[in-house]
């Protein structure tokens, strides 16, 4: 089952949303729907691992790198003396 919506998108959106649509052969409504679709699969998927994450956090059961050790980590990258990667605990 569909239902009809409404959307106002910029000039440029809807003139590249033209083009794609030419391109693959597909209606423009096809791949707003196809759009909308995969975006709130990948906004559900990161809030459950958030969910599951946080909830383990209250539970005891997560570890975690140190925010310090992490930074100095990720300041080394792309140097000669690049540290490794920070352990969790």
């Amino acid at each position: 089952m569909t239902q009809t919506v409404s959307i106002r998108l910029p000039i440029e959106v809807l003139e590249r949303l033209d083009e794609l649509a030419k391109i693959t052969d597909r209606s423009k409504a096809w791949l707003m729907a196809h759009a909308i679709e995969q975006y709130v699969e990948h906004e559900s998927w990161q809030i459950k691992a958030i969910e599951s994450t946080l909830a383990k956090v209250q539970e005891g059961d997560a570890e975690f790198a140190g925010h310090d050790a992490v930074g100095d980590w990720l300041k080394s990258w792309g140097t000669t003396d690049e540290g490794k990667t920070p352990q969790c605990k």
